[in-house]
């Protein structure tokens, strides 16, 4: 746990310098810019997919019964808001996984690991790919999970989702560059408490208002941190192996 918590602390001193701030700003700008853009202009197919989707859990027959109407359909509203900031938030961390992250990366290795040598054991097709995975996976999760909302505990999902996806999507690209691929493939596994540990808490400020904003890059920075700190331990301790052969 100490590792994660010097990661996030460290994530939130970089946070504010005035490098990151615009790392900070454009992705969300853009996510927010392009949700606009399809909501104005697909509105009419957004709200009958939702409309369908209620319908199958049985919500629509009893918003059709609520009176006055102006509370169904402030409720109807509302729940267009409640997948619209989702949405925004999944491809403001996918353009910052995917465009921020090299940047990112170069900026605290510079500072904090200087002495780290670069493997490239990831590339872009290899960063592109983990984020289709990622993707998926945490839609296929949101979907087979809808029924337990019926229940009660699909209240939690949406923080076991945000933390699958966190570190599922930002791990990869915060050693790809240093680590050599069977270097990626130890600290997948061996530092798998750790890439979930830092998933949950950067997964949990994506659910604070506000605090939101600042959300992909924390999580980016947290996660470069993380990796390139155990990138940097695991080899000092194989040192003395490579030297002893």
């Amino acid at each position: 746990m100490t590792a994660i918590f010097d990661a996030l602390a460290r994530a939130l001193r970089d946070l504010f310098s005035l490098r990151v701030l615009w790392m900070v700003v454009w992705p969300m700008l853009v996510a927010l810019l392009l949700w606009l853009a399809l909501g104005v202009t697909l509105w009419g197919t957004f709200s009958g997919w939702i409309e369908l989707g209620l319908d199958a859990i049985g919500i629509q027959t009893w918003l059709a019964e609520v009176e006055p109407r102006w509370i169904a359909h402030g409720i109807q509203a509302l729940l267009h808001f409640i997948l619209f900031v989702p949405l925004v938030m999944l491809t403001a961390l996918v353009i910052t996984a995917l465009f921020g992250m090299p940047a990112l990366v170069r900026l605290v290795a510079e500072r904090d690991y200087p002495q780290l040598k670069r493997e490239n054991g990831g590339g872009l097709v290899g960063s592109l790919w983990n984020a289709v995975v990622a993707i998926a996976l945490f839609v296929g999760l949101w979907l087979a999970t809808l029924p337990l909302w019926l229940i009660g505990i699909g209240m939690i999902m949406p923080f076991v989702a945000a933390a699958y996806l966190n570190q599922r999507l930002f791990r990869y690209d915060a050693i790809a560059e240093h680590a050599s691929a069977d270097e990626m493939t130890t600290l997948f596994r061996q530092e798998r408490g750790g890439w979930w540990g830092l998933g949950v808490l950067t997964g949990l400020v994506q659910f604070i208002p506000l605090l939101n904003l600042l959300g992909p890059v924390l999580a980016a920075l947290a996660f470069i941190h993380f990796g390139l700190a155990r990138l940097e331990r695991q080899r000092s301790v194989n040192q003395p192996n490579r030297n002893a052969v």
